[in-house]
């Protein structure tokens, strides 16, 4: 298996950066990405590292947010066979709110139509299965708050019933990828012991876990979040909106377990890494 970051929040010279996320991977049967940033820099960043996008078979989009899937549109424009995956609530219109003002987050409406496009609820493709419907119970992010949706008119806190977790399986590991963790990476890493019964081996996502002021009461979250992941065999790679500071108090927990992703970060280097 080869696991290779496309596009982060920050990147090293020459490769490009941005607010988003993009996963190439490729697996004894496919070539995947999972999720394409908001614009086409993940082509780009693509093309540096001698990845052939136009082979991808398979695309998952984790959530129904820009930075998740805005270059989706070039991506299609490049590559004529791959079958994209998004589960159907992701065509919900989202906003974000800061103050008075209301920005559009979510999907280009031009990809409703697309017939390359699937909106699901779960499936598996040999040995990727994904997953949804986590509830948030326990240590939801704050930072959720001021993500909305539209309800014929209303807006409405969003319920994230619109992210979905990808899950690949191969050589006895286990992946779990997960865009930016809305419902929580605990009630995630819960829903996935639940099903598979066992820890994932590796994880990439981000926590949702930046803001621009830091209470008291938000420090002990995040030290609570850091303290329940090291009961798990997992190794976490994460960044993009997980936040450099909610990073650091994470790392004094987890230290070798966890790690930052950029732009071109290679997870695994191949079949047999």
């Amino acid at each position: 298996m080869k696991i290779i970051n496309l596009i982060e929040n920050s990147a090293g010279e020459p490769f490009l950066c941005e607010h988003g996320l993009s996963i190439y991977i490729e697996t004894e049967n496919h070539k995947i990405l999972v999720d394409t940033g908001q614009s086409d820099a993940f082509i780009k960043n693509a093309k540096l590292l001698n990845i052939d996008l136009t082979q991808v078979d398979l695309v998952f989009i984790s959530h129904g947010h820009y930075d998740h899937a805005g270059g989706l549109l070039a991506f299609l424009e490049i590559n004529s066979q791959a079958q994209i995956y998004i589960h159907k609530n992701a065509k919900r219109k989202f906003y974000s709110l800061n103050g008075e003002k209301v920005k559009y987050i979510g999907m280009n409406p031009l990809l409703f139509d697309s017939d390359r496009i699937h909106w699901i609820d779960k499936i598996q493709i040999d040995e990727i299965y994904t997953f949804s419907n986590v509830d948030h119970t326990i240590l939801w992010p704050k930072s959720n708050l001021r993500l909305k949706y539209d309800d014929n008119g209303l807006l409405k806190q969003d319920d994230f019933s619109h992210e979905q977790y990808i899950v690949i399986e191969q050589d006895d590991k286990f992946i779990l990828i997960s865009g930016c963790a809305h419902n929580g990476i605990i009630n995630i890493m819960k829903r996935f012991k639940e099903i598979y019964k066992r820890d994932p081996d590796i994880v990439i996502s981000g926590f949702h876990l930046v803001q621009r002021n830091y209470t008291q009461q938000d420090i002990d979250c995040i030290k609570e979040i850091g303290n329940e992941l090291k009961n798990y065999k997992t190794i976490y790679y994460t960044g993009h909106c997980t936040g450099e500071y909610a990073f650091d108090l994470l790392k004094e927990i987890l230290g070798n377990q966890l790690v930052y992703m950029h732009s071109a970060s290679i997870i695994k280097r191949g079949c047999n890494s």
